[in-house]
This record gives C-alpha cells, sequence and structure tokens, in this order.
C-alpha cells in the first residue's frame, strides 16, 4: 500500500515520557495503521528534512471502557518511535519542556 507522507504521520505524541526520549533525539509519533518502519523513515525524512537512524514500532492496544451500563472499547492505534542521527533535530518540539 503506497501512502502519501503526509499521511503516515497522523500527529506528535504528547506525554511525559516521550518529552524525555527528546534528550537522546528520540521522537514519537502516532502513525497510520498500515504503516512500516521503510515507509515511516521516508517520511520524516523527506517532511523534516533529517535523516533517521533507527525506528520503532509499537502497537498500542485497545482499551476497555465503561461509563455507568454502557460498555464500550478505545481503539487502539500505531506508534513510532524514531531515533535521528547526531546533530538533527525536529523544531516542533524544541519548545517542550520536560
Amino acid at each position: 500500500m503506497s501512502l502519501h507522507p503526509n499521511e503516515v504521520l497522523l500527529a506528535p505524541v504528547v506525554s511525559e515520557k516521550s518529552y524525555s526520549l527528546i534528550e537522546d533525539r528520540k521522537y514519537s509519533f502516532k502513525v497510520h495503521q498500515d504503516a512500516h518502519k521503510t515507509q515511516i523513515r521516508q517520511a520524516v525524512e523527506e517532511l523534516f528534512d533529517v535523516k533517521v537512524q533507527a525506528v520503532n514500532i509499537i502497537k498500542v492496544q485497545a482499551k476497555p471502557k465503561r461509563r455507568g451500563m454502557s460498555r464500550g472499547m478505545r481503539p487502539g492505534w500505531k506508534k513510532a518511535i524514531v531515533q535521528l542521527r547526531e546533530g538533527h533535530t525536529i523544531e516542533i518540539f524544541q519548545g517542550a519542556q520536560v
């Protein structure tokens, strides 16, 4: 399946853990369910003009949720942790305070 780079990366992951990884040049993104490591690497390099060293993918499992008597499921999603080469950074994460 061929995805455009804008379709591969959906959103940055905003959490304390993801911001603490920025010191190690690791950035977390929510990605398309069908995207694989090569597509994620190419999308990050094209959109942010950086060089990628490694890509790790994590499938976040769906969670059961309940409000009163009604039950439901929070949907699962795919997360990618991208490590950049030495000297490269992504500017959108620069204002983050850990």
